[in-house]
């Protein structure tokens, strides 16, 4: 007879996560490490992570009944299409809140049907600390770059899963694979990472595209190159991504996006219509707009300055700042 728990993991194999693991419920791995990091104001403007940092602490204090943690693992990896902007690969399709989070509601209806008790599902939006919870499930470890790294499948994983009122057998947990190796830290184009197993969100590339609201410094704008949503070059210099596998969830294939000048025109209907339902659209409409004047500004030539032209006369000082700062650059390569 299987045990529940292989049960459990052949139903969210089926349902399309590519791994699934299991713990016991305990205070959080790393959570004064995490107070420690709150306290540095390495997070940046992400206010939301200093907001009642305690739900961190626990599982159980998001829910009292709380035994068990199931996490799982669902690979993005891809290509990207040959378009100008280069875009985080977790967001070169729809969005992967919905299509996990779809699939851990339907795994949570099959344990309460088969076994009972109460299921929280969670994504990336909860207090819940997915990545140490996962290095203590097995599904992998926290790297020197921060992110979690899987044996089979790399640096490539978006994670979820469910906080459980069973008390399953825990899988063991994963250790540190990283060794001597540096690449990471010494692939950040902004030295972020500024010591293993540290990260300054404030001067991270992917925090500043995504994350920062306000203008992008200054003295980053150049080192984004044609970064146009999130960097991976800390993820894909990692020697554990020999054996990444191209995603087989057509949920995550790229999207084509429309080249830099003409969505440089675009009012904020045009980037609805376009964005909603991909994890471009949380940028919302300026923030886009401020990313593309930073790339254009990078890799742009004389044929892109009447959109830019254009760009510096909007109502929105996000915007022009950001576009007259790319004509200067443009005209300072022509010079």
């Amino acid at each position: 007879m299987k045990s529940p728990v292989t049960e459990i993991k052949q139903e969210a194999t089926r349902l399309g996560f590519d791994v699934c693991r299991v713990a016991s419920v305990a205070t959080s791995p790393h959570y004064a490490e995490f107070l420690d990091w709150l306290k540095s104001g390495a997070h940046g403007e992400m206010l939301w992570l200093a907001k009642n940092p305690e739900r961190r602490r626990d599982p159980r204090e998001l829910m009292p009944d709380c035994r068990s943690l199931i996490l799982t693992g669902t690979n993005y990896f891809q290509q990207d299409l040959p378009q100008r902007g280069r875009v985080a690969t977790y967001a070169l399709g729809r969005d992967y809140h919905d299509r996990i989070g779809s699939a851990l509601k339907q795994l949570s209806l099959w344990i309460e049907q088969q076994y009972g008790g109460h299921q929280r599902p969670f994504v990336d939006s909860s207090a819940v600390m997915e990545k140490p919870w996962a290095m203590r499930a097995g599904l992998g470890w926290q790297g020197k770059n921060t992110m979690l790294i899987h044996r089979r499948l790399g640096n490539w994983l978006s994670l979820g899963g469910l906080l459980t009122s069973l008390d399953l057998e825990p899988d063991p947990p994963e250790t540190d694979h990283c060794g001597s190796c540096s690449r990471c830290l010494q692939a950040c184009p902004t030295q972020a990472i500024t010591a293993p197993y540290q990260l300054d969100a404030r001067r991270c590339l992917a925090y500043l595209s995504i994350e920062h609201p306000g203008p992008i410094p200054l003295e980053y704008r150049r080192p984004m190159g044609d970064r146009l949503f999130g960097c991976e070059d800390c993820l894909s210099v990692c020697p554990w991504n020999r054996w990444a596998q191209a995603t087989r969830d057509a949920h995550f294939q790229a999207l084509p996006r429309p080249d830099l000048r003409e969505m440089l025109a675009w009012d904020d209907s045009q980037f609805r219509q376009h964005y909603r339902g991909t994890p471009i659209f949380r940028l919302k409409h300026s923030r886009w707009l401020r990313n593309i004047c930073v790339v254009l500004g990078n890799v742009g030539g004389p044929d892109d300055l009447p959109a830019l032209n254009q760009a510096g006369d909007s109502s929105d000082p996000l915007i022009r700042e950001h576009a007259l700062w790319a004509i200067s650059e443009i005209r300072q390569r022509q010079m």
